[in-house]
């Protein structure tokens, strides 16, 4: 078993509280001690409450499966001999309701661009096992009940 935290510190402002209308500005602090501004989605909460410039949930979701899917691919590529040179991807989130009538992120959509190191370069075939593979090992994909769909 693996144990991980986060530490989530959000103080009052001096905004009307019972109406709705404070600040959902807060901090992430995580071990390494690396520090994000998070906020509510300007989408689900509007602005001044939420902020643009921070991170929400539901971003670092995507990101959290993104991440995941590419430290897996990365990982299974090296040890099938192949040289990964770079990674990027333009990963996409879908909230709607879902089947019990709630809100929830249905669907995440990866869209990886990998370069790889001319010595070896997978076949299309090799390339969708490699995905399929990183999409079976990924502790996040494995955690959510989203969709998760590389394009």
């Amino acid at each position: 078993m693996h144990r991980y935290t986060a530490r989530i510190e959000w103080t009052r402002d001096d905004g009307s509280f019972r109406q709705g209308r404070y600040s959902r500005v807060h901090r992430w602090l995580f071990d390494g001690g690396i520090m994000l501004t998070a906020s509510a989605s300007p989408q689900v909460v509007p602005l001044p409450y939420s902020s643009r410039e921070a991170v929400d949930p539901e971003e670092a979701l995507v990101a959290a499966a993104s991440s995941c899917h590419m430290l897996t691919f990365v990982h299974l590529a090296s040890r099938q001999g192949f040289v990964v040179e770079r990674y990027d991807d333009e990963a996409e989130g879908f909230m709607e309701k879902n089947a019990r009538g709630r809100y929830a992120i249905t669907r995440i959509v990866l869209h990886p661009q990998i370069a790889f190191g001319s010595e070896r370069v997978p076949t299309a075939a090799e390339l969708e096992a490699l995905h399929h593979a990183a999409h079976e090992e990924c502790y996040i994909a494995n955690s959510i009940t989203a969709e998760v769909v590389v394009e």
